[in-house]
């Protein structure tokens, strides 16, 4: 019990020993206070703003509720992190979940490490630590990536080593931004995961992409069979080799002799049929009884030994 009252002063110590020293800094054309080096302090919630450039575009109120019930039993664990704006005045860099739990409370103050940052370094940091560390979807971690490159000029692997992730996985999310809308919308609903979005991503028709993402929904279908569904839509069917002029007016030669040759002997219907890969199925037509007989002896004549 004693720790727990000592570990409580240290934190209060803390927030009163800390001091803003403010300094010009130019903003929007105006100059503001600045912040030599992280501090922490509590500030009023009346003088922070939300930052305008935060990469989450929704809060789930569910989600809200338990951070604020989480905060009103703990407390608030990791303060928030804002810049100075003007004087009296904060801007949110990281934390604005935190931010709204505690409005949700009827806080006056929340604890803050305020920092010295421009608009591209506020915008930098709201990134980084909303990839990094909140659940983001899949499609909102890819604008993310595609605001670093648009915004900040950085490239794949510049932004692979300040998130820490392999530049294949940031290349992976911003393929994602290339699929249509009502896909992109059933990631970010959850209905469909980045898996199946991926595999997706292999079909090069938007037609076949919808039509695909409403049977995972619909039928529940796994990456895996999604996979194989992409991969036996993606081969292209077997051509039949098509022979050579000259093998095919050989091959033709070939058959016309042999009906010619056939019809001598039989007086029914010659047929011949080629087959694809060469050769020939030859079926010949008697119609009546007399017929049959005239084939049989002629077979027989060809067929019996010479005597001399």
């Amino acid at each position: 019990m004693a720790k727990k009252e000592s570990l409580g002063r240290g934190i209060n110590a803390l927030l009163q020993s800390q001091v803003v020293t403010p300094g010009p800094v130019a903003s929007a054309g105006r100059p503001v206070p600045a912040v030599k080096s992280e501090l922490v302090k509590e500030i009023p919630l009346a003088e922070i703003e939300p930052n305008p450039q935060q990469p989450r575009s929704k809060f789930d109120e569910d989600s809200l509720t338990e951070l604020s019930e989480s905060i009103r039993q703990l407390g608030i664990i990791q303060p928030i992190t804002v810049r100075v704006v003007d004087k009296d005045k904060y801007q949110i860099i990281s934390g604005e979940r935190r931010y709204r739990a505690s409005k949700m409370l009827g806080h006056d103050a929340i604890p803050a490490y305020v920092r010295e940052a421009d608009d591209n370094d506020s915008l930098l940091m709201a990134l980084i630590e909303n990839i990094q560390r909140t659940d983001l979807d899949a499609i909102e971690i890819a604008l993310s990536y595609q605001r670093l490159i648009d915004e900040l000029h950085l490239t794949q692997e510049e932004i692979s080593r300040k998130v820490g992730k392999e530049r294949s996985t940031v290349a992976n999310y911003l393929r994602l931004l290339k699929l249509p809308e009502e896909i992109q919308l059933a990631i970010r609903e959850q209905l469909i995961s980045m898996g199946h979005a991926r595999a997706l991503i292999g079909l090069s028709g938007v037609t076949q992409q919808v039509s695909i993402a409403k049977k995972i929904v619909d039928q529940g279908l796994s990456v895996r069979q999604v996979e194989e569904l992409v991969k036996s839509l993606g081969k292209p069917k077997a051509e039949k080799p098509q022979p050579a002029a000259e093998d095919e007016n050989k091959a033709s030669e070939l058959v016309v002799k042999l009906v010619e040759e056939v019809e001598k002997c039989f007086s029914g219907k010659v047929n011949i049929k080629r087959g694809a890969n060469g050769g020939a199925k030859l079926t010949v037509e008697l119609k009546t009884d007399d017929d049959i007989r005239n084939v049989i002896e002629k077979l027989s004549s060809l067929l019996s030994p010479k005597t001399e």
